[in-house]
């Protein structure tokens, strides 16, 4: 195959592809038979009718159409790696030579490809660069908020005799109407007060009722049949819980964890706060760094990639801000191709192991079959790449100084570590954890 490559503008070029007869005849022999399992011609079993036949009948040129489909993707993209062009959007392509249609089989395939092209630029110097990120603080307040969410998780529910208020947990009846048309009603249903998960204005309506107290009030439907309509609601209060905290002592550190204080517990927390934080710094750091990398390296962006975007993300968006997007499609996609940069550079790759490991974890977090997502190729592959970035940023991070906002310099060792190093380490404890378990020997030897 051969490559001819005219750079038309900075931002966009035009590939000439040359494919000889031998690379494309077995995709023209694969189809041939294909068509030939298809069609019924007499005198012929299916699967066993001649090309000859196949092009009075079919002809070649349809044979040679869907070879040429079949793997014009293919050449294209090996033509991309040939030139070394990174493409920004779909290419204009132009078939303007095929194999011979009639006569002796041969000629080669030739075809144009206009495409968007990621411009020639120079990745700017890390030495010395400092990036400063907010001071890492952990308060008692941050603790004790911690601690609220734990026995949050441990609360009961307690029935109290007195107004209700946004928080509670309510048991209600409700009935509402259009007219004399009954169109919804439910019964010794719990609502919690602060929710807005029913109709609009039933918090500002039970704020303040009392038990076994009935009230009125006009709703605007948001879904059904009545969607948009006013409706009547009348609105029975039975009763008001309260949530109830259990108390932050021993025993609930003895209950709600594996320590046996809530002194070792808030210590615990502390802790959790401070590991937060310190990812928090670490992502925030990458933020800097990429900002640093987009301010710092100049080179133009194919405007009919920019409108293209920009379009995709307005799409349905009644007031959507055309500016405020395209500056939006701007700093993410030098981001991307900045950081693409910096892997391809730095050989960057992901093991395949750690990819679907992530797969899995992100088919967790959002409850779906891991299988669903394996079964889409293109987003296993951006996927990847998201993965791809993220460790040439953290590559890149290893190289720069990070201070606070006093100007102590931060250990980011435990975010940025090579993931080769990280596996040798979890695989040294491994094995250090190994040799300090007893033997079967040795527990039975003791037990005698």
């Amino acid at each position: 195959m051969k490559t001819d490559v005219e750079k038309l503008e900075e931002t966009r070029a035009k590939l000439t592809v040359q494919v000889p007869y031998e690379d494309l005849k077995p995709e023209i022999d694969k189809v041939y038979k294909q068509v030939g399992k298809q069609v019924s011609i007499p005198g012929f079993r299916p699967g066993h009718v001649p090309t000859r036949i196949i092009d009075q009948r079919i002809g070649r040129g349809y044979v040679l159409e869907q070879a040429i489909n079949e793997r014009l993707g293919d050449y294209y993209g090996r033509a991309l790696g040939e030139a070394d062009l990174t493409p920004l959007g779909q290419p204009e392509v132009e078939v303007v030579e095929t194999p011979a249609v009639e006569g002796k089989p041969g000629g080669d395939l030739k075809f144009t490809a206009e495409v968007d092209i990621v411009p020639d630029f120079d990745l700017p110097s890390l030495e010395g660069l400092s990036l400063e990120v907010s001071k890492l603080e952990v308060s008692d307040e941050d603790v004790e908020k911690e601690l609220d969410q734990l026995r949050d998780r441990f609360a009961s529910l307690k029935t109290v005799d007195r107004p209700a208020q946004d928080g509670d947990f309510t048991s209600i009846d409700m009935v509402a109407k259009i007219g004399d048309e009954e169109i919804d009603s439910v019964s010794g249903v719990s609502y919690q007060i602060g929710s807005g998960s029913m109709l609009e204005g039933m918090d500002e309506a039970l704020n303040g009722m009392k038990s076994e107290e009935t009230t009125e009030f006009k709703s605007t439907l948001k879904g059904g049949d009545h969607e948009g309509e006013e409706a009547d609601v009348t609105l029975t209060l039975h009763k008001v819980k309260e949530r109830e905290l259990p108390e932050a002592d021993d025993d609930f550190a003895q209950m709600a964890s594996e320590f046996d204080t809530i002194g070792e517990l808030r210590s615990d927390l502390r802790a959790n706060v401070e590991k937060m934080r310190r990812q928090q710094q670490a992502l925030e750091a990458r933020e800097k760094l990429q900002d640093y990398l987009v301010d710092n390296t100049d080179f133009p962006l194919p405007q009919a990639f920019i409108d293209s975007e920009v379009d995709r993300l307005a799409d349905g968006k009644e007031e959507a801000d055309r500016d405020e997007l395209a500056e939006t499609v701007k700093k993410q996609t030098k981001q991307q191709i900045i950081v693409d940069r910096i892997a391809n550079e730095r050989d960057v790759e992901i093991d395949p192991n750690e990819l679907y490991q992530s797969i899995f974890e992100i088919a967790q977090m959002y409850g779906v079959d891991p299988m669903q997502l394996i079964k889409d190729q293109s987003q296993v592959a951006a996927m990847g790449q998201d993965l791809r970035r993220n460790r040439a940023l953290v590559s890149a991070l290893r190289e720069v100084t990070v201070k606070d906002e006093e100007g102590t310099e931060i250990d980011l060792s435990e975010f940025t570590k090579d993931p080769a190093e990280a596996r040798a380490e979890q695989a040294a404890m491994a094995a250090a954890e190994q040799t300090a378990a007893p033997s079967e020997e040795e527990v039975s030897g003791s037990e005698d």
